[in-house]
């Protein structure tokens, strides 16, 4: 386990009496039934300042939540592997508007769907090929069968393509993906995907390792995330919490019991949402974002490769790129950089924060954001399911910003 020992708040410039109102926010939401258990680690200048865990990780066995407790990451993967992609940019592998297609033929020449309903759907030809940038910033035209938004979704649904590491390897769910028809023209309209996960199988063709191995070797070992990891070892099953969702009575009812759960044993295919990870291994990836790449007197990632990645790639916020059906965010205000979204502007996406600031969640009620202008980096654990149940990385936002006196 890597807790990091905690200053001082007043030596990073937060207030310790404020803070404590972080403490009573997540008292209540164990309380209130809202939560099994919750976690926050918040980090300024450097330094981890606040460090606290309320209620119950796994609660039909009495295990409490821990700084060592291991969560269910989903989406929260998804800014890691793409780190790993910007690894191979630096290497000269690709640049951003090139097609996938160079490297993955069956992406070439694909259909966009123009209409009609599931089993009798049309389409036109795309205008172009899907580009990294397009996976990078889920600007590709693919979607996720879960969405059930469009016949699309259906056909993903249909073809299991949502069971990744469950049923399939990512060469066969490569291939599966690009026969079947966009939901928009590559680069027109932001719609949360699989693009990650075509990203994974990018990672293994372009450096000839598999896509589990790369990720560790190159960005997690380095890091020092020891506890982040695509299968839970057995002498490691009682750390991994339980996973709730909310029961009819609106408290959390089991929804994955982790002497069962798939994280428990080795994935068919490690994919871009099957890692689990502590609070503070996580963090340690939110100081390499704020450090610019910068890693133990070396740098896994240039300052420059840093920068651009946390810049918005859209040509404007979510809710102009479409009006999107699900994401890990706000829609107004919050733009999308290489593999998390990017706060553009406060006032319209109505929260507290700063233009520039970046970062993503998870299904299971995961969340993280840096915030380069305060030199701030927040982490919030809880496994319930879905994420958008509460506010609930709202209301943090506003219990950690106000904690801020210099």
């Amino acid at each position: 386990m890597n807790s990091q020992p905690l200053a001082r708040p007043e030596e990073v410039g937060l207030s310790s009496e404020r803070l404590g109102r972080v403490t009573g926010w997540m008292r209540r939401q164990i309380d209130s039934g809202r939560l099994a258990g919750i976690e926050v680690l918040v980090a300024r200048r450097g330094k981890a300042a606040f460090h606290h865990c309320e209620g119950m990780a796994d609660i039909a066995r009495g295990r409490p939540v821990t700084p060592a407790t291991l969560y269910r990451l989903y989406s929260m993967n998804k800014s890691l592997t793409s780190a790993a992609v910007m690894m191979l940019y630096e290497e000269g592998h690709f640049q951003l508007d090139d097609p996938i297609s160079r490297f993955i033929p069956d992406f070439s020449g694909q259909r966009v769907w123009s209409g009609g309903g599931f089993g009798a759907t049309q389409s036109e030809p795309a205008l172009r090929d899907i580009t990294f940038r397009d996976l990078l910033t889920h600007t590709s035209g693919l979607t996720y069968g879960f969405m059930q938004a469009n016949p699309v979704d259906a056909m993903y649904r249909e073809q299991n393509i949502d069971r990744l590491g469950l049923e399939m390897s990512l060469t066969e769910f490569v291939g599966k993906v690009a026969k079947l028809p966009l939901v928009a023209q590559p680069g027109t309209r932001w719609n949360y995907s699989v693009s990650t996960d075509v990203l994974c199988r990018l990672i293994e063709v372009m450096s000839g390792r598999p896509y589990d191995a790369f990720l560790t070797e190159r960005l997690l070992k380095p890091l020092g995330m020891e506890d982040t990891t695509f299968n839970v070892s057995s002498d490691r099953i009682d750390r991994l919490s339980a996973c709730y969702a909310p029961g009819p009575d609106g408290r959390p009812e089991l929804q994955d019991d982790p002497a069962t759960s798939r994280f428990a044993g080795p994935l068919k295919t490690p994919f871009g949402g099957a890692l689990v990870s502590t609070a503070s291994d996580y963090m340690r990836f939110c100081q390499f974002l704020l450090s610019k790449g910068a890693c133990g007197g070396t740098h896994l990632l240039g300052r420059k490769t840093v920068e651009l990645m946390m810049m918005n790639h859209l040509g404007g916020d979510l809710a102009a790129m479409g009006q999107p059906r699900f994401a890990e965010s706000t829609f107004h205000g919050i733009g999308f950089g290489l593999g998390f979204s990017v706060l553009i502007d406060p006032t319209r996406a109505q929260i507290v924060g700063s233009p520039g600031e970046c970062g993503w969640g998870g299904m299971a009620s995961t969340a993280y954001w840096v915030d380069p202008a305060e030199d701030l980096a927040v982490v919030m654990m809880a496994q319930l399911i879905p994420s958008s149940r509460y506010p609930l990385r709202r209301e943090l936002r506003v219990l950690t910003y106000q904690a801020i006196v210099d």
